[in-house]
């Protein structure tokens, strides 16, 4: 092979060894799990949102933004169940720009792989424990999982990613519920046949093991909009798209049917601003048909302290520095509107 070898990376055992989950981290986590499967399952009746910054770039502001919600998470709790975002790997289509704390954990600096991982292991970690919120992350590399699979509560598998095999394989074995994106083209056969995947068992090679899974019975839909072949954000949110959506489920057969509306992305065209009246229009769908009420298990906002987006290295404290995010103001009153609404 025509690489470099820079170093070898510590193994996921040793890496939880140096930096262990505590016992009553380790409960927030199964608790959190327990009750995002009881909403996809249809046994509670709370819609899930998974908020919170596009990429999670500075450990600091993040647990800011995080700890901000948590007298909101008691406000709404009725109707609500927040999981934040830290997402900590950004999927990039050319493979420039800032790909996340994983490949740099500080975005000024050259990448850093093994500080990467101790630095998105000891963020996820701090979250849980200074803010009692177990959260989400991207699975956007399938061999990277096990570094995080005692901390996170919620799996996306996004829309680049969704097609590809070790993805849909490493899903059926994650404990935890996996939300699968649609392809940018669109297709909803696409992420159909990655949800069929993902909740099938399979024998397979993991990190050089032959391994077997179970099945992931909560993996679900995540749609995020597409591109046309003008490369325009073309939305699939609206009232038809749903309906599409539920009868494919339908022909499907597929176990605990259910959908995340990503309000970004091409749905939005990238325009954060557009998010709370794309979600009041889904809600909107949901009290019109009792069938789109029970598919729609929640939403998908990204959100941080200030709006916008900034380029690497602008300064600005909780500000993204890659796609723009709605400020917290306009998030905090759009949590209260949806449980009012809901």
């Amino acid at each position: 092979m025509n690489v470099e070898y820079i170093k070898e990376l510590a193994h996921p055992s040793v890496l939880k060894e140096m930096f262990p989950l505590d016992a009553k981290s380790a409960e927030i986590v199964k608790n959190t799990i327990i009750e995002t499967e009881k909403i996809f399952a249809g046994e509670s009746d709370k819609k899930l949102l998974i908020i919170g910054p596009c990429s999670a770039d500075n450990e600091d502001s993040v647990i800011d933004y995080i700890s901000r919600l948590c007298p909101l998470q008691e406000k709404v709790k009725d109707k609500i169940l927040i999981i934040p975002r830290i997402y900590t790997n950004k999927p990039r289509t050319t493979g420039e720009g800032y790909k996340g704390m994983l490949h740099q954990p500080n975005p000024n600096e050259k990448a850093d792989l093994f500080k990467g991982i101790i630095a998105t292991r000891h963020m996820h970690m701090r979250a849980i424990s200074e803010t009692g919120f177990a959260c989400a992350d991207e699975m956007l590399y399938p061999e990277n999982y096990e570094y995080l699979d005692d901390v996170l509560a919620y799996v996306a598998v996004g829309a680049r990613s969704v097609e590809d095999q070790q993805h849909r394989l490493t899903a059926s074995g994650i404990n935890s519920p996996v939300g699968m994106k649609n392809p940018t083209s669109g297709d909803y056969e696409v992420m159909l046949n990655a949800i069929l995947a993902a909740q099938n068992e399979h024998t397979f090679i993991y990190r050089n093991w032959e391994v077997h899974s179970t099945g992931n019975k909560y993996a679900h839909a995540i749609l995020r909009g597409s591109t046309n072949k003008h490369g325009e954000p073309q939305p699939n949110y609206h009232y038809e798209d749903l309906i599409r959506l539920y009868e494919a489920y339908e022909k499907k057969n597929l176990i605990n049917p259910g959908v995340v509306i990503d309000t970004n992305h091409s749905n939005s065209g990238k325009n954060p601003f557009e998010q709370p009246r794309i979600v009041k229009e889904v809600i909107h769908s949901m009290k019109h048909d009792d069938a789109l009420d029970k598919l729609v298990k929640g939403f998908m906002v990204e959100s941080y302290i200030v709006d916008g987006n900034q380029k690497v290295g602008g300064g600005v404290y909780g500000q993204s520095i890659t796609d723009a995010c709605l400020g917290w103001e306009k998030s905090e009153r759009l949590i209260l509107e949806i449980a009012e609404r809901l």
